[in-house]
C-alpha cells in the first residue's frame, strides 16, 4: 500500500520562458506558434505539432521545448538534419533569437519575456510510476492533487507509457484505497457482450446467461472502476454509461431493479476522445462526465532523461538482480537515439534482450510458443494476476501478428482476414506492440 510519504511528496515551482516559432522559408511560410514547457514535434507526419508539408523534411525531424535554462533543439533521427547556420546540431540550447533549417524549410524561433509557472514533484516516483524528467514531476504534482479528489479522470497517451500504473497509483493514493480497484478494457470485449459485463445481468437474460453475475461496476462499489481503451466503447453503450455516472445506479441486463452503486471512475485512452467527439465517435455529454480532469502521460522519447532510472528498475527486477553499470555505452548511445514508439513497455522488453542477446537490444526476436516455452525458475518472483494476465496475453498477440504477417507477407488486410478481425483491429495491435514497421 502506499504510504502517507507519497501522498504528501513537496513540490516546487518552476518557469518556464514562451517562445514564438515562424516559419520564414518553405511550404508553410508565415505559420507561427507560441509554445513553453511542451515540447513542439516538428516534421512531416500528422503526429506530429507543426506539420511540414517540405518533402525534405523527415516524418519526425526534431523537437523544439522551452525551458528553464533556454530552448531547446534535438533531432529526432531526420535525414536532411537540422542545422543553425553551416553547424550541424544534434542536441543544444539556446538562449538567444536563432533560425533553425530543416531541408528546404527555415525557422525563426524568438524567445519571449513571458513565462509560465509549472508546479513540479521533488520525488522521482508516485505509486509505482517513476521518473525524474520535468514531464513525469510535473505529472507526479498534477496526480498529488487529483488522487484525494472525488473527480472522474480521463487519462491519455500512447499506448505503453504506463497508463494503468498511473490509474493504479491515483487509486492507491485515494481515500478510496481500501476499497475494491476493478479494471476493465473496453477494447478486450465483443461489443455484444460489452454490456453484461459492465453492469451484469440476471439468470436467462439471453442465450447462456445460466445465472444472474453482477458486472464491473457492482464488483468496484465502494472503491475505483478503470475503465482502459474507453475510446472503444460502442457508442449504444455511452448513455447506459452516463447514467451510472450522473445517478450513481445501474440496472443488469433483463432486470428492471435499479442498483446503487458508489464508484469512482478512473479512465485511459491513446485516441484523442476531444477529437473523436467532433467526429461523432463519442458522446459529447459523456466526454465531460469522464474528464472531469484530464492528465496526459508523456511519451518516453520526450521522457529521455528517465532511461537511466527506468533501465534501472527493469534491471533489478531481473533474477538475479543486475545494475546499471553493466550496460555498455554503446548500448546507451542507441536507447537515446531510439524513437520508443512503444514506449516504456518496449523498454523493458529490450532491457530483457540486452541482457541474452545485446546484439538485438532494439529489434524483436520471435517469440517463442508457449508450448517450447521454458518453465519459470521456483524461486522466480510471481508478478500481481493481473499485471501476469496482461504480460502473457501481450506476448501471445505479438506472437500471433508475427506469424500472421510472415504467413501473408506483411499484407495487413490478409492478417486481418486470417484472424477474423477487422484491418483496424490489425492496424490497433500492430501499434501497440511496435510492429509497425512489419507492414
Amino acid at each position: 500500500m502506499m504510504d502517507d510519504v507519497t501522498r504528501s511528496q513537496p513540490t516546487r515551482v518552476v518557469q518556464y520562458a514562451k517562445a514564438e516559432l515562424e516559419v520564414t522559408q518553405g511550404p508553410e511560410k508565415g505559420k507561427r506558434l507560441v509554445f513553453n514547457g511542451s515540447p513542439v514535434r516538428i516534421g512531416s507526419s500528422s503526429e506530429c505539432t507543426l506539420v511540414l508539408t517540405d518533402d525534405t523534411v523527415s516524418r519526425h525531424h526534431c523537437q523544439v521545448l522551452a525551458t528553464a535554462e533556454g530552448i531547446r533543439v534535438r533531432d529526432e533521427g531526420s535525414t536532411n538534419g537540422i542545422f543553425v547556420g553551416d553547424v550541424r546540431i544534434m542536441d543544444s540550447i539556446f538562449i538567444k533569437p536563432f533560425r533553425l533549417r530543416l531541408g528546404s524549410t527555415v525557422l525563426s524561433i524568438t524567445p519571449l519575456e513571458d513565462t509560465v509557472k509549472r508546479e513540479q514533484s521533488v520525488s522521482e516516483r508516485f505509486g509505482d510510476l517513476l521518473g525524474r524528467s520535468a514531464p513525469m514531476r510535473e505529472l507526479f504534482a498534477d496526480l498529488m492533487r487529483i488522487a484525494p479528489t472525488e473527480l472522474s479522470v480521463l487519462i491519455e497517451g500512447e499506448t505503453g507509457t504506463g497508463k494503468e500504473l498511473v490509474a493504479d497509483s491515483i487509486h492507491r493514493a485515494s481515500s478510496r484505497s481500501q476499497g475494491p480497484y476493478v479494471v476493465f478494457d473496453c477494447g478486450a470485449v465483443a461489443p455484444n457482450l460489452a454490456e453484461s459485463e459492465l453492469f451484469g445481468h440476471e439468470k436467462g437474460a439471453f442465450t447462456g446467461a445460466v445465472s444472474s453475475r453482477a458486472g464491473v461496476f457492482e464488483q468496484a462499489d465502494g472503491g475505483t472502476i478503470f475503465l482502459d481503451e474507453l475510446g472503444e466503447l460502442p457508442r449504444e453503450l455511452q448513455p447506459k454509461l452516463l447514467r451510472v455516472l450522473e445517478k450513481r445506479e445501474l440496472r443488469r441486463v433483463g432486470s428492471n431493479r435499479t442498483v446503487q452503486v458508489d464508484v469512482r471512475l478512473i479512465s485511459a485512452t491513446n485516441r484523442n476522445l476531444r477529437a473523436e467527439v467532433d467526429l461523432g465517435n463519442f458522446r459529447e455529454d459523456v466526454y465531460f462526465r469522464v474528464a472531469a480532469t484530464q492528465v496526459f502521460v508523456p511519451p518516453l522519447r520526450d521522457r529521455l532523461d528517465d532511461l537511466p532510472l527506468l533501465v534501472q528498475h527493469f534491471l533489478e527486477h531481473q533474477n538475479p538482480p543486475r545494475n546499471v553499470d553493466e550496460v555498455p555505452s554503446h548500448l546507451w548511445e542507441m536507447l537515446r537515439s531510439y524513437r520508443w514508439p512503444g514506449n516504456v513497455r518496449e523498454l523493458q522488453n529490450a532491457v530483457q534482450r540486452m541482457l541474452v542477446t545485446p546484439e538485438r537490444t532494439l529489434s524483436a526476436v520471435p517469440a517463442r510458443s508457449p508450448a517450447s516455452a521454458a518453465p519459470p525458475a521456483p524461486d522466480a518472483k510471481l508478478e500481481p494476476l493481473r499485471i501476469a494476465r496482461r504480460q502473457a496475453v501481450d506476448d501471445f498477440e505479438r506472437s500471433y501478428l508475427q506469424r500472421a504477417l510472415r504467413r501473408t507477407d506483411g499484407n495487413v488486410t490478409r492478417a486481418a482476414a486470417i484472424a477474423e478481425v477487422s484491418r483496424q483491429m490489425i492496424q490497433k495491435l500492430l501499434k501497440k506492440h511496435a510492429l509497425s514497421d512489419l507492414e
